[in-house]
Parts: structure tokens; C-alpha cells; sequence
């Protein structure tokens, strides 16, 4: 088996517009096929990167073998990362920074509550 990379990361969200207009607007992602499958999911990409979304439904099984503690973005420069913290505090985004000694990381939490990560290896 030859793998390339994660297709996509799958979100369950309480509202898909809410969520779609956050990611967009908030850390750039652009929507794809839209008006596809009845508009369910909604695909949302960034580079290669690409983004799911779900209605939350309690009734869905698939969302329940395994939970994902949080979606991390690379900022491949430090310059890069701390223009992303700008950003986020322009958009009163709230965040925390850790050091993790070998990279840094920005921590914040998207409409839905999911947590997501900034971190750069550029120290």
C-alpha cells in the first residue's frame, strides 16, 4: 500500500453556514464543489489540505469509533506565525502559545468548539 497524504478531516457541526463562513473567513480556506451532494458534505480547502463538513447528528455511528483531539495547521515560517496570531487577535479570536522546545504552537478553538492548532517548527 503506497499512501500520499490525509484526504480530509470530517467535522460535525451544529450549523454548516456558521462553520463554512468561519473557516473561509477566519483561516482562508475557500469552498469547493459547492452545490454538490445536495450541498451535504460541504468541502472546504487550504493547499492540500482539505475539510469536511457534517451536520452533528446524534443518530450518525460514523462519528463514534474514534475521537480526534484537535486539526493542526503549519506556519512554515516564524514570521508566518506570528502574523497568524495578529490575525487571530484582530478577529478577537481568543488563543493560547505554547513551546514545545522543538516547535511553537497557538492554540484556539473554531464555531463548533473543535480545537485547532497553529505551530511552526521555526523557532
Amino acid at each position: 500500500m503506497k499512501l500520499e497524504q490525509i484526504d480530509h478531516v470530517a467535522l460535525h457541526c451544529a450549523s454548516l453556514e456558521r462553520t463554512k463562513e468561519w473557516y473561509v473567513h477566519t483561516l482562508g480556506f475557500e469552498h469547493v464543489f459547492p452545490g454538490r451532494w445536495s450541498g451535504v458534505p460541504i468541502f472546504l480547502r487550504l493547499g492540500s489540505t482539505f475539510i469536511a463538513l457534517f451536520p452533528r447528528n446524534e443518530h450518525d455511528d460514523r462519528g463514534k469509533g474514534g475521537a480526534i483531539s484537535h486539526l493542526a495547521f503549519r506556519a512554515a515560517t516564524k514570521a508566518d506565525f506570528e502574523s497568524a496570531q495578529g490575525e487571530l487577535q484582530s478577529k478577537k479570536i481568543t488563543f493560547t502559545v505554547e513551546d514545545h522546545g522543538v516547535s511553537r504552537s497557538v492554540y484556539f478553538r473554531d464555531p463548533d468548539g473543535f480545537q485547532l492548532e497553529i505551530t511552526t517548527y521555526d523557532v
